[in-house]
């Protein structure tokens, strides 16, 4: 799979129906086939006439966003945050397990950060519901290890703060609300069912690569 451009879609690791009843499979689908691949066909058509940013990856060109040329600033920040968000997302989720948690390493960051897991959730999870309009909840880690959860806006992400993203939790309607309406909250509850922390635990003991 391409790291620069042309960006392609990168295909779901698991069957659309694989993480019901917390996510329907026509959700999931309009979610990955139409708006991720919206946000990747606008990210290459963005990037077309500008040959030199071709060999750049996607987390350069948006760590790197103010150097790049004015008029595309917004359109990569938008598109190639949306390519980054959700390649995560759909990345760190799996068949839904009732008592879902983390173990090792990243379970003793998570707990002496918040106390515990459920501390954890909590926290999470008013950062994804107090999010006004549409955005993510995010847990982060720093290079020692040491996690944190924040929010934001849009399409924006973490990287270039000194942070590593680790679980995007996406609350922008399309996620969510063909099958919970309204429910922000309901959808945010089962988000917790489907993380594969196995995926994440990797990610977070891969953090010295990420931060080279």
């Amino acid at each position: 799979m391409r790291e620069s451009y042309p960006f392609e879609l990168i295909a779901l690791q698991y069957e659309y129906d694989a993480l019901e009843p917390c996510i329907d499979e026509e959700t999931l689908h309009y979610h990955h086939d139409r708006h991720l691949q919206t946000y990747v066909d606008n990210l290459n058509k963005t990037l077309k006439d500008y040959p030199k940013l071709h060999c750049m990856n996607l987390p350069t060109l948006l760590v790197n966003i103010y150097s790049l040329p004015d008029e595309i600033q917004t359109a990569v920040k938008n598109n190639g945050g949306g390519v980054f968000n959700h390649n995560l997302y759909f990345s760190i989720l799996r068949s839904p397990r009732e008592d879902n948690r983390p173990s090792g390493e990243l379970a003793d960051s998570i707990n002496a950060k918040f106390g515990s897991f459920e501390g954890f959730k909590k926290a999470l999870s008013s950062a994804a519901v107090g999010q006004f309009g549409s955005g993510y909840g995010w847990l982060v880690t720093d290079r020692h290890g040491k996690v944190s959860v924040m929010s934001a806006p849009n399409q924006n992400t973490p990287l270039g703060r000194e942070t590593m993203p680790l679980i995007p939790l996406d609350v922008w309607e399309h996620a969510y609300y063909l099958q919970y309406k309204n429910k922000r909250g309901e959808y945010t509850e089962n988000f917790f069912k489907l993380i594969n922390w196995e995926q994440v635990e990797k990610l977070y003991k891969n953090r010295e690569n990420f931060f080279k």
